[in-house]
């Protein structure tokens, strides 16, 4: 084997487990936290709690350990995808649309999850050169069959965010302050916009040029998900074609339980992720400082990857000075909204969130301990863990040095923590850090292509099983 395709020593531990175990844990888990999730929309229950928590206990473990996401063999990750549909007809997800419509959105996504699985089974007796990557083309058709079938058939869910990404873009459109407006039928939320003003501009493109906001939103989803696959393409040992860690990413996340949910009610992770993974790519790519601009428009957005900004500040390819530079970018982005109106913005972006009352179907350790328990923690204790975890994750990467895949895996811990212990917490934050996961899956070098069934690479990893088509290429 070259030497130029084993990575450092350094940084060649891997959990010590065998391949195939390894990757089946990983399936495990992915199934079982999506499955709970589609399950959480909208309930509270304490098992859900019990699986996320478990799902951040075993990440937090795999991190500490040096996790090196696995290359899932076909078979495996087939048999994931049938779980998958069984999950899809069977856990109730969340909807607006009629019953007849909910079990077609159902049947369009379990049929998906079949056809991927029977390509990922078969490639081979049907002489399918790339069935990885097949199969993932057909798990992102059935992605946009599914959100765009929910968009169609609900036009107008009963959600304060579509009401509010709806009438903002509008705003924008006449040229208004979303600070300053009041939103007309909104179920919740009527006076405020919560979020950070580039939400809005991201997002208008698809009610300005199509009458709906998701449509924006299920663009941004297709550019995260591009970008993953981009992720695993011409990695060492490759032969310049997209890895199988990308496409099983690209793949597990388009066709996670509760996607339908996320689509119907405009939630806008998919944005953020889309920025995550644009700005993974371009340091990857040697482009850090081009890479300041997604991670801009990310923070411009939404509040939620702030808190990510440490972790990479401590981390070499990226560094201090360019989170200085994206944090600069994103005031300059945010600022004219800023100066129009402050008292406004900080209100709804800021006092507004912090003083907000827990939401009772939250499925978070907040709400476990106000419903099992019946104590409300006092909310610093959710600032010290979230300052906690991050402090740990900043320690860890300034020592190690790690590849991108763990940095990733690290972000993902720290949002997932920072969800857990907060008053609201649901699908749209949850499915998030499920998308950094599949990210560090796709940025994983791919294991070189073993000499014989059995062979152990110079990591130490078993391989066994795994062909050259699973272990590189599509």
């Amino acid at each position: 084997m070259p030497a130029a395709t084993s990575p450092p020593p350094s940084r060649a531990v891997a959990l010590p487990l065998p391949a195939a175990v390894a990757s089946g844990l990983l399936l495990i888990v992915w199934v079982g936290y999506f499955s709970a999730l589609q399950w959480s929309v909208v309930r509270y229950r304490l098992g859900i709690v019990v699986v996320v928590t478990s799902a951040a206990v075993l990440l937090g473990t795999a991190l500490v350990r040096r996790w090196r996401p696995p290359t899932v063999p076909r078979v495996q990750l087939a048999v994931a995808l049938l779980v998958c549909a069984a999950v899809t007809e069977v856990v109730p997800f969340f909807s607006y649309t009629t019953p007849a419509e909910r079990r077609a959105l159902a049947h369009v996504t379990a049929l998906g999850c079949v056809l991927v699985a029977a390509v990922l089974v078969l490639g081979n007796r049907w002489s399918l050169a790339g069935a990885r990557t097949v199969a993932a083309g057909i798990a992102v058709l059935t992605f946009v069959i599914s959100s765009a079938m929910a968009i169609v058939l609900d036009a107008a869910p009963h959600i304060d965010v579509w009401v509010t990404l709806q009438q903002a873009s509008d705003g924008l459109a006449r040229g208004q302050n979303m600070y300053a407006m009041t939103w007309r039928g909104s179920p919740g939320i009527q006076d405020a916009f919560t979020y950070l003003p580039w939400t809005a501009v991201l997002s208008a493109p698809g009610r300005w040029l199509a009458g709906d906001v998701r449509w924006a939103l299920l663009v941004l989803a297709l550019v995260g998900l591009a970008c993953a696959a981009a992720l695993g393409a011409g990695r060492p040992g490759a032969r310049g074609r997209t890895s199988a860690g990308a496409l099983t990413a690209v793949t597990l996340l388009a066709l996670a339980p509760g996607t339908i949910t996320q689509s119907e009610q405009a939630w806008t992770e998919p944005m953020l992720l889309a920025a995550v993974a644009a700005w993974a790519l371009l340091v990857r790519r040697g482009h850090a400082w081009w890479a300041v601009l997604p991670l801009a428009l990310g923070c411009a957005s939404k509040q939620h990857l702030v808190v990510l900004l440490p972790l990479l500040a401590c981390w070499q390819p990226f560094g201090l000075r360019r989170v200085i530079a994206t944090g600069g970018l994103s005031g300059l982005l945010v600022l004219p909204w800023f100066v129009a109106s402050p008292a406004d913005m900080w209100h709804d972006t800021v006092t507004l969130l912090v003083g907000f009352h827990p939401i009772r179907f939250a499925n978070t350790l907040y709400l476990a301990a106000q419903h099992e328990l019946g104590w409300t923690p006092p909310f610093w204790i959710t600032g010290l863990a979230v300052v906690g975890v991050v402090a740990t994750a900043c320690a860890v990467i300034w020592r190690r040095r790690p590849d991108l895949a763990e940095v990733l895996g690290w972000a993902a811990l720290v949002l997932l923590v920072a969800t857990l212990v907060n008053k609201q917490g649901f699908y749209n934050q949850y499915w998030l850090v499920g998308g950094l996961v599949a990210l560090a899956v796709a940025a994983a070098d791919p294991p070189p292509t073993p000499a014989a069934p059995g062979a152990r690479s110079s990591a130490g990893e078993i391989v066994d099983g795994l062909t050259g088509e699973d272990a590189v290429q599509a």
